[in-house]
């Protein structure tokens, strides 16, 4: 393959990458000159869309379920609500996504693997569109309605997490992979962060529904420019420069084979390091799912936030998480770049650290629940778990980079679990909505979990590249 001679500045860039530095080219800002950070960015909206797409729900039902005047017949004004659901009916809708969720994350990682991460990561986020948008005509029609089209939206975006491993095993070289995939997580919480505060502007002005109308609409929107500009593998991107197709090619090829293995599904099930992680994954989620399913439910009706408050006052966490995760990240590289902790050390370190604080911070903030208290550990606390996000889901791409979206479809699968049970599980507890008591035991509960991921870090967790994922055999294991 001949190359055409990089001019100066183009080759300076190309040469501090490669050697790990960080860029010192006039161009540095300019994220579009490499094809690389332009995945990066979409990749990072696709994850912005699904969560707006998944959370926005949270915000929707308050809206739906709270006291309305209604005008009657006969001229006589009554409070009314427009669905009038109960606590425990609130917790299967609210987990009702994860019923399709949980069986396609090992089908995204195989689909990813054989068909590309690229393509089966777009279809994931437009199909769930589609599904956003019937959601109104859904819920209208009955509860179990509503039930199953979500259900069916989380079939769908199942295969996004699964399938952004593909990509970034792809196109990350392995100085960037923990900045890379850290900003491009951090898109969910922003996803997050928009939504809430986007969604009571939506719900006050326009109804409850315009909120599934909106971001379904975003979501097909950013599709389309998915498909234009995103390709699976930099060596199938016609716009890209030859200098980083072969830094790219040259970077990742030296720790992958170029012929890949069949999945050793034996190994991968019986690996202490793949199910190490895998339990890590899912004492996140459940934390993370318990604020997206109730937390506007408490800021409402446990705290007395009004409705419109509520959703900017819930995008708070959301917002250190998605500075915290970035953060951790860059802090991450550097620390292995600079060769001051070992990869292990520095993947424990940040998720140790990250656990401990949010547990600490929701047992604080459920300790002393007040206005004032509760929404400033909360916010703290989601900060810790933007810390130990940096280092759980890279974890997969140091054990078995050629296997990371298949791995993680499994470890999602198990992960889905407590997005299911845990809202199931708060709507029996939280019997009334205004009972602090009540809501205390939610974070108490969520607190020891994520003791368990710290204690499980310290002895088991390893970021060393496993023995059967170094093999070049060609049948599974």
């Amino acid at each position: 393959m001949v190359l055409n001679e990089p001019d100066r500045d183009s080759n300076k860039v190309y040469t501090a990458v490669k050697t790990g530095n960080r860029h010192v080219s006039e161009f540095t800002w300019k994220f579009w000159k490499r094809k690389r950070h332009v995945v990066t960015l979409l990749t990072f909206f696709g994850f912005f869309n699904v969560y707006a797409l998944r959370s926005n729900i949270s915000i929707a039902l308050v809206d739906m379920i709270s006291l309305k005047n209604v005008t009657l017949e006969n001229n006589t004004i009554v409070e009314k609500r427009e669905f009038d659901w109960q606590p425990v009916q609130l917790g299967y809708v609210l987990s009702s996504f994860f019923y399709g969720y949980v069986f396609t994350q090992l089908l995204g990682g195989y689909l990813a693997a054989r068909f590309g991460g690229a393509k089966i990561y777009g279809i994931g986020i437009a199909a769930t569109a589609i599904f956003t948008l019937a959601t109104p005509a859904a819920a209208k029609t009955n509860i179990y309605c509503l039930i199953a089209v979500r259900s069916l939206e989380g079939l769908f975006e199942g295969v996004n997490f699964p399938s952004s491993m593909a990509i970034w095993a792809n196109w990350a070289p392995p100085a960037e992979k923990s900045r890379i995939t850290s900003i491009c997580l951090s898109g969910s919480h922003l996803g997050t962060v928009i939504a809430m505060p986007v969604s009571s502007l939506l719900c006050f002005y326009l109804g409850w529904e315009s909120i599934f109308y909106v971001f379904g609409a975003l979501a097909l929107l950013w599709y389309v420019v998915w498909v234009i500009l995103v390709r699976d593998s930099p060596s199938e991107d016609p716009r890209i420069k030859p200098e980083e197709l072969l830094f790219i090619n040259e970077a990742v090829n030296a720790i992958e084979p170029t012929i890949k293995p069949a999945i050793p599904w034996r190994s991968i099930l019986t690996s202490k390091a793949v199910w190490t992680i895998t339990a890590l994954i899912c004492c996140e989620t459940w934390g993370f799912h318990t604020f997206v399913a109730f937390l506007p439910a408490l800021m409402k009706s446990g705290l007395n936030f009004d409705l419109n408050s509520s959703g900017f006052l819930t995008a708070l966490p959301y917002i250190a998480m998605c500075v915290a995760i970035t953060i951790g990240g860059h802090l991450s590289d550097w620390l292995i770049r600079r060769k001051i902790m070992t990869v292990t050390n520095v993947r424990k370190t940040v998720i140790i650290v990250g656990f401990t604080g949010q547990a600490f911070c929701l047992f604080a903030a459920a300790k002393w629940l007040s206005r004032v208290l509760t929404p400033t550990f909360t916010v703290i606390g989601a900060g810790f778990l933007g810390i130990a996000l940096s280092g759980v889901t890279v974890s997969i791409l140091d054990i078995a980079p050629q296997f990371s979206s298949v791995i993680l479809g499994l470890a999602n699968t198990c992960g889905a679990m407590p997005g299911i049970v845990s809202p199931i599980l708060s709507g029996y507890i939280v019997k009334d909505l205004t009972n602090v008591d009540q809501w205390k035991i939610i974070f108490y509960i969520a607190a020891g979990i994520y003791m368990f991921g710290a204690f499980l870090s310290v002895f088991l967790l390893t970021a060393e590249k496993q023995p059967w994922a170094k093999t070049m055999n060609t049948v599974s294991s």
